[in-house]
């Protein structure tokens, strides 16, 4: 869910003006998955403009504030969302931590990155939701880590009905600064794609993963 129309629609517009986010429906891109999308999503670009990676980092944590109050720590998933994870918790004041995919096969063989107490409060930051798969690894070392995930604040969602239902299985609170509803209406409003496109990227999210151009 998204908390601020205003916020979704300006999210949306920095990403598509920095080219965080490409939309392409005559020529897909091809996921790690295998998956053919019109729509690509890299936030990390967003790194690079500091105008915009202080917009991301000033309204995260604004949602926290406001939906959770001040966590103990906030937690970043490896990779995509560390810096911007660290942002947020320099915005705040508080520990950072981070959490890999998998835990290290050496040393001292560490999932969680930094210090976190038995107990804490924490609310995870990504940089995007897809499936929500990697968020839900990350939610469940940190539960496994006796830590109290409060709830998980995005940047963007692709709005995937698979990742909301698997959010609602483990009864995740989530939110993210804006989302595909929202991106496709900016597009379009900003003549960055066209009516017919915005059919074709419709289609795209109805069944991603059988879609074929």
């Amino acid at each position: 869910m998204i908390l601020n129309k205003d916020t979704a629609k300006k999210t949306a517009e920095l990403l598509l003006q920095i080219k965080a986010i490409k939309l392409s429906p005559n020529e897909p891109f091809t996921w790690a998955s295998g998956w053919k999308s019109p729509i690509y999503c890299d936030n990390r670009v967003t790194l690079s403009y500091p105008p915009v990676r202080n917009f991301l980092k000033e309204k995260i944590a604004k949602l926290i504030e406001e939906k959770y109050g001040k966590p103990d720590v906030i937690a970043g998933v490896a990779t995509g969302a560390i810096a911007i994870g660290v942002l947020v918790a320099q915005e705040l004041g508080l520990p950072f931590v981070y959490v890999r995919p998998e835990p290290k096969k050496h040393g001292r063989k560490n999932q969680i990155e930094g210090f976190l107490e038995s107990g804490q409060n924490v609310v995870v930051v990504e940089d995007l939701i897809s499936t929500g798969k990697s968020s839900l690894n990350a939610i469940k070392a940190l539960k496994e880590a006796n830590a109290t995930v409060k709830g998980m604040v995005a940047i963007f969602s692709y709005g995937f009905s698979i990742a909301e239902e698997t959010f609602n299985e483990y009864n995740l609170d989530f939110s993210t600064l804006s989302n595909y509803e929202n991106l496709l209406e900016q597009a379009l409003e900003s003549n960055y794609i066209t009516q017919k496109e915005l059919q074709t990227l419709g289609n795209w999210r109805l069944n991603p993963s059988e879609w074929e151009q």
